[in-house]
């Protein structure tokens, strides 16, 4: 049956003894006995990369990505630990793919998981595309129903501008991110600064949620997978437009309404 590299990368891991696959910030972690030893990332905050970032043996990043640029990288945020960043399609073969992950899984297992191992699994090349929406959530039918409403809400107002930030479109009053989307879990979001007292109020609504790295400034998200309510949608993003937009915005903005 026809594989993806996403096939691939599971079929590899979970070769292991007692190899696990756990979610980890909208990425899987392939763990044993609670210590990951890879991770499968795609198209990472907008990075274009299909990759493994692999918990490698002391040198290896070093010497693969310093020998090999167009199949190994230094990951970001682990690179400083020595991850060993492995590209998943750029003609790599997958039987060497195959054993730098075991060169991971090794350094983590106990002795007697990696004597069970055995030869190193023999997998071919995936044969089948990775479908679009799996490279770019936003890619998904929902997505491109709710974005132009969306985009139209935003850049109807004074001096906005849309841009990109960590892969995903976001829009700003000047210089000032004042409302975003983003895709997790599968799910289609809309992001808006609403202050804490107000965040508080919102929560008690199961389509809000305090979204992580930004929450804790005040800003709200809300689940548009399955319905939006566009009036509600225009009144956060012009809420959250008045906090960030200056003054002459403001004038603009009243003067215009």
């Amino acid at each position: 049956m026809a594989r993806t590299i996403s096939d691939a990368v599971r079929e590899i891991c979970l070769s292991f003894p007692e190899a696990e696959e756990r979610p980890s910030r909208g990425s899987p972690d392939f763990r044993v006995r609670g210590k990951t030893f890879a991770t499968y990332v795609v198209n990472h905050h907008g990075d274009g990369r299909i990759a493994l970032w692999l918990n490698a043996p002391a040198g290896a990043q070093e010497f693969y990505a310093g020998n090999e640029p167009e199949h190994y990288f230094v990951p970001p945020y682990l690179g400083p630990r020595g991850w060993l960043g492995v590209h998943l399609d750029k003609g790599l073969r997958w039987t060497t793919i195959a054993e730098r992950t075991r060169e991971a899984y090794e350094k983590l297992a106990p002795r007697e998981l990696c004597e069970a191992i055995g030869d190193t699994i023999a997998i071919e090349a995936p044969t089948r595309a990775l479908p679009v929406e799996e490279f770019d959530p936003l890619a998904k039918p929902r997505a491109k129903q709710v974005l132009p409403k969306f985009r139209e809400i935003c850049l109807a107002l004074p001096e906005t501008s849309e841009t990109e930030q960590f892969g995903a479109p976001v829009w700003k009053a000047g210089k000032k991110t004042f409302a975003g989307v983003h895709d997790r879990k599968g799910r289609l979001k809309l992001q808006f600064w609403a202050g804490a007292d107000h965040q508080a109020t919102l929560t008690f609504d199961s389509r809000y949620a305090i979204p992580p790295y930004i929450g804790h400034n005040g800003w709200i998200e809300l689940d548009v997978e399955d319905d939006a309510n566009w009036e509600e949608v225009e009144g956060l993003v012009l809420h959250s437009y008045r906090h960030f937009a200056l003054k002459r915005m403001l004038r603009a903005l009243d003067g215009a309404v």
